[in-house]
């Protein structure tokens, strides 16, 4: 799949030649009493025009190559243009010779907070900070595009994300919550530094080891690939030795919980009790899930 291209310095949703997400998007205005509600109906087109008509990567997708994502946005208040929300961020990608599309990031993001006036023009310039909106929408796209691409060759999504960063050194000037260290230790900063720090870099091993390696070769060996998923498991254990609780550690289980506990408790049968002790002791959180794994 076409995941790697040169990087563009103008983005504009009028002007668009190829696009690379397939992303579905939600306004959920159910908590705003007394707002005009066709306001959050404009604003979820908006949204939904702009990162489905941005090019993002310079490359144009067939329509089974791109991305398959969502972005429901939850607003908690409006008044005067502006929007107090949060964010959750979805995305999978196909598993090969398969109709199944595996869960690859899920995130909630709790301080999108944003102006917006109706029927204004969304505009992404990576050089300047024009408005939270903009720069949040494009921050997680690119986000979406570093996950995915790593998922299919080793540290492939290196580009998005370095592109990722950039937004975020540009944004943090700006005052809104969520682009500096200093707003929490689960944020916009810690994700995308994380993400390109050595001290992770067990993480997106794992995730290659995980989809590439396992998944993707179920339907050619079932068992071989379960291993290779218990081996990802071992890999990510690597940064509960460096750091326990690890705010990627989470990120990575807040995906794959389920679809974990699915395919250890299918067959062919391996040796489970050492995985099992390795998820108890590197993501505690899911203890109750992974009792239900089938040994």
């Amino acid at each position: 799949m076409k995941k790697i291209a040169s990087f563009l310095f103008l983005f504009t949703i009028g002007f668009a030649q190829a696009q690379q997400l397939n992303c579905t998007v939600q306004v959920n205005s159910d908590k705003v009493t007394n707002a005009n509600t066709q306001i959050f109906k404009n604003l979820e087109k908006s949204i939904s025009e702009f990162v489905n008509k941005t090019d993002w990567t310079g490359e144009e997708y067939k329509q089974h190559e791109k991305i398959n994502c969502s972005m429901v946005i939850t607003v908690n208040s409006y008044d005067s243009n502006q929007f107090s929300a949060t964010l959750q961020i979805e995305s999978s990608r196909p598993i090969f010779n398969s109709s199944y599309s595996s869960p690859v990031f899920n995130y909630n993001d709790k301080d999108f907070n944003f102006r917006y006036i109706e029927f204004e023009n969304l505009i992404f310039n990576p050089a300047s900070f024009d408005s939270n909106l903009v720069s949040v929408l494009a921050f997680y796209s690119y986000m979406i595009l570093g996950f995915d691409a790593d998922t299919y060759a080793l540290n492939g999504g290196r580009s998005w994300f370095d592109t990722a960063q950039q937004v975020l050194s540009v944004a943090q000037q700006s005052g809104y919550k969520g682009w500096t260290q200093a707003d929490g230790n689960q944020n916009r900063y810690f994700l995308i530094s994380d993400l390109l720090s050595g001290t992770f870099d067990a993480f997106r091993e794992s995730m290659y080891l995980y989809h590439r390696n396992g998944l993707d070769n179920m339907t050619k060996d079932t068992k071989a690939s379960k291993e290779k998923i218990i081996e990802s498991i071992n890999t990510l254990s690597a940064i509960y030795n460096v750091r326990p609780n690890a705010f990627l550690t989470r990120v990575f289980f807040d995906a794959k919980v389920d679809e974990i506990v699915s395919i250890l408790s299918g067959g062919p049968k391996v040796p489970l009790s050492d995985t099992i002790d390795t998820l108890n002791r590197i993501s505690p959180l899911n203890s109750a899930k992974w009792s239900t794994i089938k040994l």
